[in-house]
């Protein structure tokens, strides 16, 4: 039952993050692309915004979909973590709870994806299948 707990942990974290990443990419699924994302992160002071904009969807997209799979998790796990540090340059100001647009959220998911990475990515994983 552990190994499918930590697959859904995976697949739901890993996949919402490979989203993200293809938001601010390609714009899809209701995302602005490179240049509306880019101009958004300018308006709250992370410049060059286009250039961060591409960036983060990257990490985003890669660590997302390393960690869906549970291969090289520690990587994706960096990956994931230093987006939602950068995170906390949007949300930190307004404090911790998610009502006030605060990081409680980002916060949520470093501790999700440093825990699988600390503990391994399970059974089913591409980590253990190469191990």
């Amino acid at each position: 039952m552990v190994a499918l707990g930590l697959l859904l942990i995976r697949l739901v974290v890993g996949l919402l993050f490979v989203g993200h990443g293809a938001q601010k990419l390609f714009g899809w699924f209701g995302g602005y692309g490179p240049k509306g994302t880019g101009g958004w992160m300018e308006s709250v002071g992370i410049k060059p915004g286009v250039t961060m904009a591409v960036i983060a969807g990257f990490m985003e997209l890669l660590g997302g979909a390393l960690f869906t799979l549970g291969w090289l998790t520690p990587v994706a796990a960096v990956l994931i973590t230093a987006t939602m540090i950068g995170a906390f340059k949007v949300h930190g100001k307004n404090g911790i709870w998610a009502a006030a647009n605060g990081y409680e959220y980002p916060l949520v998911l470093i501790a999700v994806v440093i825990g699988i990475a600390l503990n391994g990515a399970g059974a089913y994983s591409l980590d253990v299948l190469f191990k």
